[in-house]
């Protein structure tokens, strides 16, 4: 099996509901778990598989789990969350693995809750996935009905329950005390750490915090074995992940493949290559909140070691092309202006930095920059840097502007000198139609 997360997956078409789920092998890593493992083994097989977080930070799943307290003597209840809040810009591998395959979604809760011997289990969806939502509730249902929920799984002593819940909707709550703070009808804000979720958490209670994808990969991981998963990828990382595409190319979508596939493979084999008449500027590898790469950069293999050698993230693998008939400019007003509107306002330099931004390039944008306001968005980008905010919302946001000036300055000197946008006057489609830059809500997964 080459793509375990994405093999039940079938283009428009429903998913695999439960008698069909099991008949495909579903939730044989929770009878393997619950009747042959205890949790502590099932936590070092997580460790052995190098498994690392798909939801941008890529860090260590087994040593994540390895902080929450075990034993008689661990506060109760223990909380498993999924944050299913996809709120990146240009990233939809989420929404693919919820609404194409519910009911693993389910069986990765329920291993992975009684590996850290959770309670209850969450999760926190992003309101607008309505489909993914209809069918979470319907798997939920189906595997208690089962079994697979409530007292005693099959027959163990271990006991587990999942709620699904909707968010209100705020990017902010991608981070995962920010989450918390939201699913405990609080305002959405990140919290101070330490302490960390793992030990206080959701109501002040051990709590894990784990993106969709990385999730779906643990009952593959119990089921077929560490050598087997680490075998699936290229590079030291184990196993596959779900990359993406979106932009002015032939094919934008998103494809399980090994981990560390390159970039260069990713864009011109699965997505096709640029359409014709356009040509390629740059790219953000994982996501908006990641900073822009170019041509020198396409070998590059897609895993969380490789892309920091051209000063960038992976993050979440889903990455946004910039084409030659994009304005650059008006590409980082667009991102700038989601950052801003997005920031819960909880400290001065992201509420405040990011506004001026946006108001910078929008001034750029209408003909009427400065050149010294070239200087004043370099400095944003050193004042809203890692460290110098509460959380990691506005240097992800820094990200894309600084390489934007770095790789494109002499597009935002030419909106200077000619006091206008070269790219809004006129039409500069391939078609003769005009491109603009791309936003969340302009993404359609392509399965």
């Amino acid at each position: 099996m080459e793509r375990p997360l994405t093999h039940n997956i079938k283009p428009r078409a429903e998913p695999l509901w439960l008698a069909e789920y099991e008949k495909a092998g579903g939730y044989e890593s929770v009878r393997k778990a619950l009747r042959t493992m205890t949790p502590e083994e099932v936590q070092k097989l997580v460790t052995e598989s190098t498994l690392r977080g798909r939801g941008g930070a890529g860090f260590p799943t087994g040593k994540k789990w390895s902080f929450v307290p075990m034993g008689a003597d661990a506060p109760r209840p223990k909380y498993l969350v999924v944050n299913a809040d996809e709120m990146e810009p240009g990233t939809f591998k989420d929404r693919l693995l919820l609404e194409g395959d519910p009911h693993q979604m389910i069986e990765s809760m329920i291993v992975s809750a009684y590996a850290i011997q959770a309670d209850v289990g969450y999760i926190f969806l992003r309101m607008e996935y309505g489909i993914a939502a209809a069918r979470l509730r319907k798997a939920i249902k189906e595997a208690r009905a089962k079994g697979y929920l409530g007292r005693n799984l099959l027959g163990s002593d271990f006991s587990f329950e999942i709620y699904l819940h909707t968010s209100a909707g705020r990017y902010i709550c991608g981070e995962e005390t920010a989450l918390l703070n939201a699913l405990e009808g609080k305002r959405a804000i990140p919290r101070a750490k330490p302490p960390f979720p793992q030990v206080v958490g959701l109501w002040g209670k051990p709590t894990i915090v784990q993106n969709v994808e990385t999730l779906c990969n643990i009952p593959h991981i119990i089921t077929h074995g560490v050598e087997w998963y680490r075998r699936l990828s290229r590079g030291k990382d184990g196993g596959t992940k779900i990359y993406g595409v979106s932009g002015n190319v032939k094919r934008p979508g998103a494809w399980e493949l090994p981990m560390g596939t390159s970039i260069r493979e990713l864009l011109e084999e699965h997505a096709g290559g640029m359409k014709d008449g356009f040509a390629f500027r740059g790219l953000l590898p994982g996501g908006a909140s990641t900073a822009m790469l170019v041509e020198e950069h396409l070998d590059l293999p897609m895993d969380f070691e490789s892309i920091p050698q051209g000063g960038s993230r992976m993050g979440t693998g889903t990455m946004i092309v910039l084409d030659d008939h994009t304005c650059p400019v008006g590409f980082a007003q667009n991102l700038e202006h989601f950052f801003a509107q997005e920031s819960c306002g909880w400290c001065t330099p992201c509420w405040e930095g990011l506004s001026w931004t946006e108001r910078i390039l929008q001034s750029l944008e209408d003909g009427q920059g400065r050149m010294d306001e070239i200087d004043v968005l370099t400095m944003h980008t050193k004042l809203l840097a890692p460290g110098r905010t509460f959380c990691a919302l506005a240097p992800g946001a820094m990200d894309p502007l600084q390489s934007l000036l770095k790789y494109c300055r002499a597009d935002f000197e030419r909106h200077i000198h000619e006091k206008r946008c070269p790219w809004r006057d006129e039409p500069n489609g391939a078609d003769g139609a005009r491109t603009w830059p791309v936003s969340s809500s302009m993404i359609v997964p392509t399965r």
